[in-house]
């Protein structure tokens, strides 16, 4: 009888192994994708080395911004969530690990159990005897012990998961550096747009300044009839327009300054800074090595093929969930029905043990449905890597161009700025000795205006530029 139950067990699990795996032929896990070569060299730069290895107190070299950048490390909210992501990867790590592993739990139970007059359970009962008594009907029960489940990892379901979970973890830290690197970035990009806001206040005070000099001028010549009432309408105008010019510029460096103060996490206060800063030159050369390198620094690009090698695990973990899965459990402590011979031993120990395989049968619709989707992601996943390395190759390739440029148009505003400037100084000349009339000095003071005003923008713009070529390159987390 024995022999028989054996042969019939072995015939029922191969039945389920040769179903099991006559079905998974079909479920493919080595996915590919067309991948793009990376260039061998940015378009304008074939220096080996990169900024990107700076550390940014090195590279900004301001001791106020660095202080800035230092205080929003410890206070930016979004950094603070970002190492929490990395807690939960952790957790999701350690509750893989955790599975490989069996479970034990300890057991302690009280039941009561009444039988039926007329049932099996109560003759047998009435006819068996303890030391002359019968057992009583409602019978009690008490255990004390142990009870273990453990999942043996025979296809490496397990193992795949673990795997996944640490890939997990790593991208996460990534994450971590990315967020870090883009805070970096946008600090110094609004601590440079807010200098620049203050060198555009100073231009425009002192250009009222001259207005209102130009304006005195122009009533005293009117007052001696060398002037009409319409040249005085025309510089006190122009005079009004330049003041609100003001109102809006400190208008924009208050709001600059509460993005700042937002991105330090705390509340709006006045940021120390100095505007001089704006026009003087980063000592760091600009490099930006070579584009294999952005696979190594940037954080984006390191996040992203950690992603894909988390669905590569998944993938074939959610492959394996289509196989038998091997359980044994067991149990093993005391077991009476009275309290007083509950430790009575041998008599009152009791356990059991049972392995089984386990197959999907019914949902197995539900499992296929369950590896398309990993698989969706994991295409998904492998895209987005190629997808932020072309991305990454294309914004330092942008900036590259951008800070060559900049530096060009920067060199011409200069000289426009200083040309400007005279025609000031000798518009104001010829009006006063009547050989050039208002218009004249109007125009000649919107225009060294506004050329001032453009300059100050343009060196911004270089400033961002260096900032955004440093993030573009993968620098600022380290």
């Amino acid at each position: 009888m024995n022999k028989k139950f054996i042969n019939s067990c072995l015939i029922i699990a191969s039945c389920f192994l040769v179903f099991a795996f006559s079905s998974c032929k079909t479920l493919n896990t080595n996915l590919t994708i067309s991948e793009k070569t990376i260039p061998t060299s940015f378009q304008t730069n074939t220096d080996s080395s990169s900024i990107a290895k700076i550390n940014w107190r090195t590279y900004f070299a301001d001791p106020l911004l660095i202080k800035l950048i230092d205080t929003a490390l410890t206070g930016n909210f979004d950094l603070k969530m970002s190492l929490q992501r990395i807690d939960i990867a952790r957790s999701m790590l350690r509750f893989s690990k955790g599975k490989l592993l069996p479970t034990i739990d300890g057991k302690v139970a009280v039941g009561s159990t009444k039988y039926a007059k007329y049932t099996q359970e109560n003759a047998g009962n009435i006819t068996t005897f303890l030391e002359g008594k019968v057992v009583p009907n409602p019978l009690d029960d008490f255990y004390l012990g142990l009870t273990t489940n453990w999942e043996i990892d025979i296809w490496g379901k397990l193992k795949n998961q673990r795997k996944g979970a640490v890939s997990n973890v790593l991208a996460s830290l990534e994450g971590k550096n990315l967020v870090i690197s883009s805070l970096v970035a946008d600090i110094a990009i609004a601590y440079y747009e807010l200098i620049a806001l203050d060198n555009e206040l100073e231009i425009i005070q002192q250009t009222i300044q001259r207005q209102q000099d130009a304006l005195e001028a122009v009533k005293a010549q009117k007052d001696n009839g060398k002037a009409n009432e319409l040249a005085v309408q025309q510089f006190q105008s122009e005079l009004l327009n330049t003041q609100a010019s003001e109102k809006e510029t400190k208008q924009q460096i208050a709001e600059t300054e509460n993005k700042i103060n937002f991105l330090l996490g705390r509340y709006p206060q006045a940021i120390e800074r100095k505007k001089e800063v704006l026009f003087q030159e980063i000592p760091q050369q600009v490099s930006a090595g070579v584009p294999s390198q952005l696979l190594s620094n940037r954080p984006d690009i390191r996040e992203a093929e950690y992603q894909v090698k988390a669905s590569k695990f998944e993938l074939k973990a959610a492959k394996v969930a289509f196989y038998p899965n091997l359980n044994i459990s067991t149990s093993n402590g005391f077991q009476a029905f009275n309290p007083a011979f509950l430790f009575v031993s041998p008599a009152s120990i009791a356990y059991s043990a049972l392995g089984g395989l386990v197959a999907p049968l019914i949902n197995r619709n539900a499992l296929k449905t369950q590896f398309n989707n990993i698989k969706a992601n994991q295409l998904t996943a492998m895209y987005n890597y190629q997808k932020s390395i072309l991305n990454g190759y294309v914004e330092v390739a942008n900036e590259l161009s951008n800070i060559q440029n900049l530096q060009e148009i920067n060199a011409l505003k200069k000289q426009q700025n200083d040309l400007l400037i005279l025609s000031v100084e000798t518009s104001n000349d010829l009006y006063k000795s009547g050989r050039a009339n208002y218009l004249e000095v109007l125009l000649a003071q919107q225009n060294s205006l506004q050329t001032t005003l453009e300059l100050i923008k343009s060196s911004k713009r270089q400033k961002i530029a260096t900032v955004n070529l440093y993030k573009a390159l993968g620098g600022g987390w380290q």
